[in-house]
């Protein structure tokens, strides 16, 4: 994706280039009908191709897909630039709109460049999505129960199509191993429906006495204290380190 954007950058500076070149030599467009009838059409197909590649890479979370979604999305709006461009000087013959458009459409397409450089070095940098966290926050909530008392040290990244997930879960000290299995296999099934070629990692801890005041869970019989304290399991909660006394 990184280079992608460097690529969109060099070819929108080429276009500036040639259109600065344009306003001083004073260039006119030849073949304006037949060339803005071809343009037109390498656009209508680029915009639709770009708008599909982006959506798939959206819907998979490939970083990859939607550079090249985006590549040929630049495409498409320098050749919607220029049709508009030719329109104009067909109709006005002012020569100098085209390239003036021109300039403002590699500048736009710079910006976009810019955009697909960031949002790659972010991922390179496991830069927060709040978006991809917000899904979390939502499915973990989902699937709470009262025996679930605290939660904390959520990690996730993407790499290439795949989501990491990667939590700590606080838990009964007298559940077993086929307890905390079947709660760890509930989590993961939900995750992966909510979160598309997600990996789950839960590590469970165990609940001490001062938690007592955290928990929900009525048949337990090991409580010291009762429940008074409830937490709600946002994006900060999530994120933060584990209830300590």
């Amino acid at each position: 994706a990184g280079i992608e954007g460097l690529l969109i950058i060099i070819a929108a500076i080429t276009i500036i280039y040639y259109a600065v070149s344009d306003i001083i030599l004073g260039a006119q467009p030849n073949q304006l009908d037949t060339g803005t009838i071809l343009i037109g059409i390498a656009g209508f197909i680029n915009t639709f191709l770009g708008l599909w590649i982006v959506k798939k890479g959206k819907q998979t979370n490939s970083l990859a897909l939607i550079a090249d979604g985006k590549h040929i999305l630049t495409d498409a709006y320098t050749s919607i630039g220029v049709v508009f461009g030719l329109i104009l000087v067909i109709f006005t013959n002012i020569y100098i709109i085209d390239p003036l458009i021109a300039i403002l459409v590699g500048s736009n397409i710079i910006f976009t460049g810019y955009k697909l450089i960031r949002e790659s070095i972010g991922g390179l940098m496991m830069e927060t999505d709040n978006k991809l966290l917000d899904q979390i926050t939502d499915s973990l909530n989902s699937v709470r129960k009262d025996f679930h008392i605290d939660i904390h040290q959520l990690r996730f990244w993407k790499s290439a199509n795949n989501v990491f997930i990667d939590f700590h879960l606080t838990l009964p000290f007298f559940f077993n191993i086929q307890q905390s299995h079947e709660i760890e296999e509930e989590i993961s099934n939900q995750l992966s429906k909510d979160i598309l070629n997600s990996q789950i990692r839960t590590h469970f801890d165990y609940c001490e006495p001062f938690l007592c005041k955290y928990c929900k869970y009525e048949p337990c019989k090991e409580r010291k204290e009762n429940h008074s304290i409830s937490v709600e399991w946002d994006k900060n909660k999530l994120l933060s380190e584990p209830i300590n006394n």
